[in-house]
């Protein structure tokens, strides 16, 4: 029987601020090279009032920064896609009723299936927080049925510059996502190694940095050539030194360095072949059906508080309990925080800008962009940090349309984010996933299966498909520590197995280390014998 597991909620640690992201500025960039030139399009057309379809458009630039430019272009390209047809549905809504309960009654619906979708594909940052917020503004834009083909258009060309601002990185480092993601992985194999090299969270995480620059190199469309190849050994020799904790961090960090740019790779005449990498393990509906019920819940019930408070923006309040949703409460709770924090901060900021956007419309269009710069280069440090600039720029964009009394454009965003914070954590805290010590114990069955086939090929004198069983297990290992971690701050739920969860971390990662021993061991025999055979007369 369930029982009701209370655990602090923390405060200090959810707003400590990070390290930058190493490409902070390419989002950054991004985004302000896609939105920029089409507001001053319509700023030269007097046509200011259109920006938000074009809006829709252009911030798809933020997408798929991680991935290598084969997989990047479609995944862009299902980004615009999407983002165009959310807007159609919502521009058609907004066409046929004017009824706010019916309005935010399809923007909870939208924001919940739009969570499920970027969930599920693992789209990763900004997820569903772009799409939400552009979809829920768009309900409650007028409209007219024969509006929506011309506003979809726009957001579909905005769209398809955003395609190309995301994918002209790729003239200057075809490289440059495979290389990120190998140095950051040699990174932080070198930090576990520096520090005691036993198992724990860094080993897991030096584990789980090596799969995923594993999965960049082997991503859907992406072809072997031999910088991949050279990469790929790279990767190989970083997971020989986390298994026999032999090996000097600082020849791992000189290969991360040398990574920069578009020189050789370290070791790329030693590049050989590799064996297919096996995929991420989708993610079943029935593990997010508690995050869509959250979504739905909360952004209606936020919508609904802020009509009954009479706030003539209640789509903010949605956006704000969208916003909210992660992998359990506890993250939820943070979420929470971090936004109510930084858009309070951002309506001070707002409040700094509006006397000057109100001098000129290049003057708002510019303090836009600069938003759109700040947002993106400063929430990879901490969410609350890049809300401050969010904040700002999403106020600013309602005076595209015509200026404003700030004083309640202000009033209204305060409420709206209370509402919304308030209402979207309650959601969270009654839809609880009560599933979570279920998906716990399937990880462990994972991790169990595959440690006991890895230890079965180890077990033959001359054990095959040695390397595959190992990458399985890593895999299966990343994923409980995931899991484990995701049901821990999860709020009435039976009590989870956590000492076994250790002891399977424990024997994994012996394990991991025993294959990796051994396949290096049968490498260096395979390469004696080809010697032998190279100098015998």
């Amino acid at each position: 029987m369930s029982s009701l597991s209370l655990r602090p909620l923390p405060l200090a640690q959810t707003l400590r601020l990070g390290r930058p992201s190493a490409i902070w500025f390419k989002p950054a960039l991004s985004v302000v090279a896609s939105t920029l030139p089409p507001n001053l399009v319509l700023l030269a057309l007097g046509r200011l009032d259109l920006a938000l379809y074009t809006m829709a458009g252009a911030l798809c630039a933020l997408y798929a920064h991680d991935r290598p430019y084969a997989a990047r272009a479609r995944v862009l390209a299902l980004v615009v896609l999407g983002m165009t047809g959310g807007l159609a549905a919502a521009l058609l809504t907004a066409s046929l009723t004017s009824d706010p309960v019916v309005l935010v009654t399809v923007g909870a619906l939208l924001a919940a299936v739009q969570k499920t979708v970027c969930e599920a594909t693992r789209i990763g940052p900004p997820g569903n927080v772009v799409v939400a917020f552009v979809m829920s503004a768009a309900l409650f834009v007028p409209q007219t049925p024969g509006q929506v083909p011309g506003h979809v258009a726009l957001a579909l060309g905005a769209g398809a510059w955003a395609w190309l601002v995301g994918m002209a990185p790729v003239l200057l480092r075809p490289h440059g996502p495979e290389r990120r993601a190998v140095a950051a992985a040699l990174r932080a194999v070198a930090a576990q190694l520096a520090g005691d090299g036993g198992a724990g969270p860094a080993r897991t995480a030096a584990y789980a940095a090596l799969h995923t620059a594993r999965s960049v190199l082997h991503a859907p469309g992406v072809r072997p050539d031999p910088t991949r190849r050279a990469l790929a050994a790279l990767l190989t020799e970083a997971e020989t030194a986390l298994a026999t904790t032999a090996a000097d961090p600082a020849v791992l960090r000189a290969h991360a360095g040398a990574l920069r740019g578009n020189g050789p790779v370290p070791g790329a005449l030693d590049a050989a072949a590799e064996p297919p990498y096996p995929r991420p393990r989708r993610i079943p509906l029935t593990h997010l059906a508690p995050l869509a019920v959250r979504t739905a819940l909360g952004c209606a019930l936020a919508g609904y508080a802020a009509l009954a408070l009479g706030v003539g923006r209640p789509y903010w309040a949605l956006v704000t309990a969208a916003a909210l949703y992660q992998a359990n409460v506890t993250r939820t709770w943070s979420r929470a925080l971090q936004r109510v924090l930084g858009n309070l901060l951002g309506v001070l900021v707002f409040a700094a800008l509006a006397p000057l956007t109100h001098l000129h419309p290049m003057v708002l269009v510019l303090c836009c962009a600069a938003c759109n710069f700040g947002a993106e280069a400063l929430i990879a440090r901490n969410y609350w940090l890049g809300t401050v600039c969010v904040t700002p720029m999403a106020l600013l964009i309602t005076e595209f349309t015509r200026l404003q009394d700030p004083g309640a454009l202000m009033t209204q965003r305060v409420l709206d984010t209370l509402v919304g914070a308030l209402t979207g954590f309650a959601a969270a805290v009654l839809v609880t996933n009560r599933r979570a010590g279920r998906h716990v114990e399937h990880a462990l069955t994972a991790v169990e299966e595959a440690r006991a086939h890895a230890d079965r090929l180890l077990a033959q004198p001359r054990p095959t498909a040695l390397d595959p069983a190992r990458r399985a297990l890593a895999a299966a290992l990343i994923d409980l520590r995931v899991t484990a971690d995701t049901a821990l701050g999860e709020w009435w739920q039976r009590p989870l197995p956590e000492e076994r969860v250790l002891r399977a971390e424990q024997a994994g990662h012996r394990t991991l280390t025993e294959t990796t021993r051994h396949g290096r061991a049968a490498q260096a025999r395979t390469h004696d014998s080809g010697t032998t055979e190279a100098v015998r007369p």
